[in-house]
C-alpha cells in the first residue's frame, strides 16, 4: 500500500471534523501529488504533540523558521510507509526522544493552515506521541529550543492550533 492510500484511509476512518476531512479527501482526489512537498496547490504534513502524561506536560519545539512553539512534525518522505509513522518519524527527530510510541486511535485532529508560496497549505494530520518515562530530549538542527511546559502554561506560548491539539490530546488520555 502507498502512502497516498494509506492517508485515505486514515482520512476516511477519521471520525471527527467532517467537513475539513472531506476538505484534505477532495485535495488528494485532485491531487495525486498531494502527499508531497513538490504539490504546490497544498500537500499533507504529519506531526505529533509529544506528551508526558505522568507529569502533565507536553515537549514543544520553537520552530527555527517561524520562531513559534509548536508540536513536532513536518513534510512526509519517500520511506514513510504511513501517516502514523511520518508522524512518529518528525517527533522522534526533533525531539530526540527514543521509545516515543503513538496515543493508539489514530489522529487526534487535523488543522489545514496557510503557509508562504510556492505552496499554498499544509494540511496537517496531527497524532499525540506519549514519551516514555524519563525521557531526555535533544534539540534538533530544525529548532532554536526545545522545552517542556505543563498543560497549564500552552496556552500562554503557543497559538490556538497547539492549544486545541493539546484539548483533544488530553480528552483522548
Amino acid at each position: 500500500m502507498s502512502l497516498y492510500d494509506d492517508a485515505v484511509l486514515v482520512l476516511k476512518g477519521y471520525e471527527d471534523q467532517d467537513e475539513l476531512r472531506q476538505a484534505y479527501l477532495d485535495h488528494l482526489a485532485a491531487h495525486p501529488d498531494g502527499m508531497w512537498k513538490a504539490c504546490h496547490a497544498g500537500h499533507l504534513t504529519a506531526s505529533a504533540l509529544v506528551v508526558d502524561p505522568g507529569q502533565g506536560r507536553v515537549l514543544l519545539t520553537l520552530h527555527k523558521k517561524l520562531r513559534m512553539w509548536l508540536q513536532m512534525g513536518g513534510h512526509c518522505e519517500p520511506g514513510d510507509a504511513t501517516l502514523a509513522a511520518a508522524a512518529l518519524r518528525e517527533a522522534t527527530e526533533e525531539s530526540g526522544i527514543p521509545g516515543l510510541t503513538l496515543l493508539p486511535g489514530g489522529p487526534v485532529r487535523l488543522d489545514r493552515h496557510p503557509i508562504p508560496a510556492p505552496c499554498h497549505w499544509h494540511f496537517d494530520v496531527q497524532y499525540a506521541a506519549l514519551a516514555p518515562q524519563g525521557a531526555a530530549h535533544a534539540i534538533s538542527d530544525e529548532s532554536l529550543d526545545l522545552r517542556w511546559f505543563a498543560y497549564d502554561e500552552v496556552a500562554a506560548v503557543a497559538d490556538d492550533s497547539v492549544v486545541r491539539l493539546l484539548e483533544a490530546t488530553r480528552a483522548r488520555l
